[in-house]
């Protein structure tokens, strides 16, 4: 699931655009972006969530190259198809021929890949030195506070976000953590049990943030035994560890699927206690200093946008635990059997029965197994199969919902 900062950049940039050429004449261009995969002599091929499309060049098109901190038109300026290489992002106005199999480019707007990779460190570090993430425990309209429980190994710990006068309040949109889709947003939609990601400046004491940006998004996480799979529907029937009833997970082109890798889950799971102890979640950092201080950190991740995709939910230390899923080994749905354990990320919507899968991890056993012991340990009612409701799973926020 990659997302993402850039599809903002371009969104913007693509409205602009837009709106200059609505004042022109007809015929109207039409416009795709996308991303460089093949350049050739005469054109080039980009791609995108749709699919791929062939680019023809004319002795009048125009190249521009767009800077991706000020992405407008005024702040375009002249370059040369020479410049243009895979993995640059454009924005391409012209026309398709007939059969709409090749498409004639007017102008070429550019973000070269090496600016891009130059911003998205930028926004890296920003969200790794100024973010904060947790779960929303509270929400005062009266003093326009939110309380965020900011979760480490050695503990949890509850901070209050105050926003600025300037704060800018997004929400993710359903079944999306792409930071291009997120909506505007205010105070009265953020609810208990939100995921919260915030940018500003921390207090003194580690206990209070002054947020100049905050994104906000509900989340929940199921993890089951595979029944049965569906490769023609892309779904995947699993019973709820919890609730042993059956869940279907609907996959989609934006799900992210990855394995994690054993040696790595007995690892984690033996670091720090057993998952289901209150700060033993991954991602969190080791022992030493403040509680508060250490964990009100954090750097940028994709559940939302993540790591140098943007902004994303995630509780973990400079590159967090977004990073690592994303760094896990990727999977597709061939790769799940019958009768393993996968655990799913989706956005809460009420629903019980059936999730769109954000995220999906297989190889969780290593964690259910010590979640179970752990509930076994504690006397809890459920009997061998059931699974407590607070163990954590990396890259996979909101587990203990």
């Amino acid at each position: 699931m990659r997302i993402h900062l850039i599809w903002l950049i371009f969104a913007y940039f693509a409205s602009a655009i837009l709106v200059t050429v609505a004042a022109q004449d007809a015929p109207r261009p039409s416009y795709v972006t996308g991303e460089v995969t093949v350049v050739t002599d005469s054109g080039l091929e980009i791609k995108n969530d749709k699919g791929t499309t062939k680019v023809k060049f004319e002795t009048t098109t125009e190249f521009k190259r767009v800077p991706p901190d000020r992405p407008s038109i005024t702040a375009a300026t002249p370059t040369e198809r020479s410049e243009i290489g895979q993995g640059d992002r454009l924005l391409i106005s012209g026309f398709y021929n007939a059969d709409k199999t090749e498409f004639t480019a007017r102008a070429v707007y550019q973000m070269s890949s090496s600016d891009i990779a130059r911003k998205q460190q930028q926004d890296t570090e920003r969200w790794a030195t100024r973010g904060i993430s947790g779960r929303v425990a509270s929400v005062n309209p009266a003093t326009n506070q939110i309380t965020i429980e900011v979760r480490g190994l050695m503990g949890s710990t509850k901070v209050v976000v105050n926003p600025k006068g300037n704060v800018v309040f997004k929400r993710y949109a359903p079944n999306s953590v792409r930071y291009s889709e997120a909506f505007a947003s205010s105070l009265a939609e953020v609810q208990v049990g939100d995921m919260l990601r915030a940018l500003g400046d921390r207090g003194p004491d580690g206990l209070s943030f002054a947020a100049e940006e905050i994104l906000t998004g509900a989340f929940q996480t199921v993890a089951g035994t595979v029944k049965t799979i569906d490769a023609a529907a892309n779904q995947i029937t699993i019973t709820d560890l919890q609730t042993q009833k059956e869940i279907v997970v609907q996959l989609g082109p934006g799900s992210a699927m990855r394995r994690l890798p054993e040696e790595m889950a007995q690892r984690m799971t033996g670091f720090g206690g057993s998952p289901s102890s209150p700060g033993a979640g991954p991602g969190g950092q080791r022992p030493g200093g403040n509680e508060a201080q250490r964990t009100a950190g954090g750097g940028p991740g994709q559940l939302v946008p993540g790591g140098p995709r943007g902004p994303g939910i995630g509780g973990g230390p400079r590159g967090g635990i977004d990073d690592m899923f994303e760094r896990m080994p990727a999977i597709t749905l061939g790769d799940i059997t019958v009768g393993s354990m996968i655990a799913v990320s989706s956005t809460r919507n009420g629903q019980t029965d059936r999730v769109t899968a954000i995220k999906l991890l297989a190889g969780v056993e290593p964690f259910v197994r010590a979640a179970q012991m752990a509930a076994a340990a504690q006397g809890q009612r459920g009997g061998r199969g059931a699974v407590s409701g607070g163990f954590s799973i990396p890259g996979l926020e909101g587990f203990d919902n």
